[in-house]
C-alpha cells in the first residue's frame, strides 16, 4: 500500500469535566493558539446552558445536552465531486465515524459565530447548543441540507469512490 495510515490523535481530557470530547471541541473553537480563552468561552456557554435548563425539568446537565445537540447535528452522509464524460456528477458517500463528530463541531462552532442576536461568543455557542439540542438552529438546517442533497443524488450511489 502506497498510503500511510495517519496515527489517531490522542486527546486528553479537560480540566472540568474530564472528557476529551470537550478538549477537542475546544481544540476547535481555540483561534491563534489561545487555549484558556476557548475553554473560558465554553465554560460560560456550559454555565449558560446551565442557567437556562434550571428552570426546564429535563434534569439534564449541561455537558449531556451539548453532547445530544453534537450528536443531533451530526451528519451521516456527504456529498463528494466527482468528474464523469465532462459532467461533474455528485456522489452522496456515508461519512467515517471520527469524521462525523469533527463535521459537526465544526457545524456548530461556524453556526455560533454567525450569530447576531448575542454579543458574546459564549452567548452565541450557548444559545446554538441549545438550538441544536432542540433540532433547531443554524447547524441543525446546515445538516439537513446535507441530507437532502444526498437525497437528491441517491441516483449516482453506485459510482462510488
Amino acid at each position: 500500500m502506497r498510503k500511510i495510515k495517519r496515527k489517531q490523535k490522542i486527546y486528553f481530557p479537560d480540566p472540568k469535566f474530564n472528557d476529551p470530547l470537550v478538549t477537542r471541541f475546544v481544540n476547535h473553537l481555540m483561534k491563534n493558539g489561545k487555549k484558556n480563552l476557548a475553554y473560558k468561552i465554553f465554560y460560560h456557554a456550559m454555565d449558560k446552558i446551565d442557567s437556562i435548563n434550571s428552570h426546564k425539568e429535563n434534569n439534564k446537565t449541561a455537558l449531556e445536552i451539548w453532547k445530544e445537540g453534537l450528536n443531533n447535528v451530526m451528519p451521516h452522509v456527504e456529498v463528494r465531486h466527482r468528474r464523469m464524460g465532462g459532467a461533474n456528477i455528485q456522489i452522496p458517500v456515508p461519512i467515517a465515524p471520527k469524521n462525523k463528530v469533527t463535521k459537526s463541531i465544526k457545524l456548530l462552532i461556524t453556526s455560533a459565530y454567525k450569530r447576531k442576536n448575542e454579543k458574546t461568543m459564549s452567548d452565541k455557542l450557548a444559545s446554538e447548543i441549545i438550538d441544536a439540542f432542540n433540532s433547531q438552529g443554524e447547524a441543525f438546517k446546515k445538516k439537513e441540507n446535507i441530507h437532502k442533497m444526498a437525497e437528491a443524488n441517491k441516483a449516482f450511489s453506485h459510482f462510488r469512490f
